[in-house]
């Protein structure tokens, strides 16, 4: 079992910046990929970054250029920043630990993130 603790959610004005955290019960050296997804009202958790275990990341096309993903291995956190962020970004954010290529996954609880217009 891995416990994931999100953490950095909040109300921010378009424009402005966020940095979520997830810290992991586990190492994050033996996770095959860390990721941030999330969620809006009505729609589907849908992914917004990731990183693996060599390195490389992945974003979603919808984030380039405003986001990163970053990892602190002797905390065991992941962290996204979130630059210049738009209405449309409003939603519970999530982060998963990706034990190996076929899972298991481990969820955290979530953080809201709210940007007002």
């Amino acid at each position: 079992q891995v416990q994931l603790v999100e953490s950095g959610g909040g109300l921010v004005q378009a424009g402005g910046s966020l940095r979520l955290s997830c810290a992991a019960s586990r190492t994050i050296l033996s996770a095959n990929a860390m990721g941030w997804y999330r969620q809006a009202p009505g729609k589907e958790r849908e992914l917004v970054a990731s990183i693996a275990n060599g390195g490389r990341t992945n974003y979603a096309d919808f984030v380039k250029g405003r986001f990163t993903i970053s990892r602190e291995y002797a905390k065991n956190t992941v962290y996204l920043q979130m630059n210049s962020l738009k209405p449309e970004d409003t939603a519970v954010y999530y982060c998963k630990y990706q034990v190996a290529y076929r899972g298991p996954d481990y969820w955290g609880q979530g953080t809201q993130v709210t940007v007002s217009s």
